[in-house]
């Protein structure tokens, strides 16, 4: 198994009103936001973004820490798991030039969208059955996606990411370490359908064969 390291360490921190979306959101937002459509991404804030649109204030930042943290040039290649409009593949090849950069989405309408110059890059796809040959990436990226998925799924979409990846990987699950955090994750959470403890997440990818990097998201 990997390291527990926060590579998103320079993504920004809105402020979140975690209680008041918990006390407003209905099955109906959710049911709607699992969709993965138009309503999600940029429809009304109950089900989702309210507006999910390029700026370079959130991705660029964090490039850096990836492209230390691995070594990566102008010679390697990313995959993205989870790419929705494709917003850190537009600035992993513009931070570092000549990078391959592929994602996969199993939003039709995220895919449909994504930002010009990477909709070539770009295609639908489940994170439980890649569409590419054993080691065709040197690193495999995905943020708070695989957690969308039951236990059974996730699973398979870990071993989809180990298959893939020829050098290392990482992932950033919805997690809890204590009671007051639990909640907040619970009443936050929109779309995730596997939610565990820090400690659980280990067992899990120790139990799967992950050896990726990983870490969590917490609201």
């Amino acid at each position: 198994m990997g390291q527990e390291i926060d590579l998103m360490i320079n993504y920004p921190r809105p402020k979140r009103n975690v209680k008041g979306r918990g006390a407003s959101k209905t099955d109906i937002d959710r049911a709607l936001a699992r969709k993965f459509g138009r309503e999600f991404f940029d429809g009304d804030r109950a089900h989702g973004y309210g507006g999910f649109s390029y700026h370079p204030r959130f991705w660029q930042p964090v490039i850096p820490t990836f492209q230390q943290h691995w070594g990566l040039t102008s010679a390697s290649s990313v995959l993205d798991v989870g790419c929705a409009k494709g917003f850190m593949m537009h600035d992993f090849a513009e931070l570092i030039p000549g990078i391959t950069v592929k994602g996969i989405d199993i939003s039709e309408y995220a895919i449909q969208n994504a930002i010009k110059d990477m909709r070539s890059h770009v295609e639908v796809a489940d994170a439980k059955s890649l569409p590419y040959p054993d080691k065709s990436f040197d690193y495999v990226i995905s943020v708070t996606t695989i957690h969308n998925l039951d236990r059974v799924e996730l699973n398979k979409s870990l071993q989809e990411i180990e298959r893939v990846a020829r050098l290392g990987s990482f992932i950033t699950v919805d997690a809890y370490r204590n009671d007051e955090e639990k909640e907040r994750m619970f009443a936050w959470n929109l779309t995730a359908k596997t939610i565990l403890h820090v400690d659980e997440w280990k067992e899990l990818f120790k139990d799967i064969g992950y050896t990726g990097d990983y870490y969590w998201f917490m609201p």
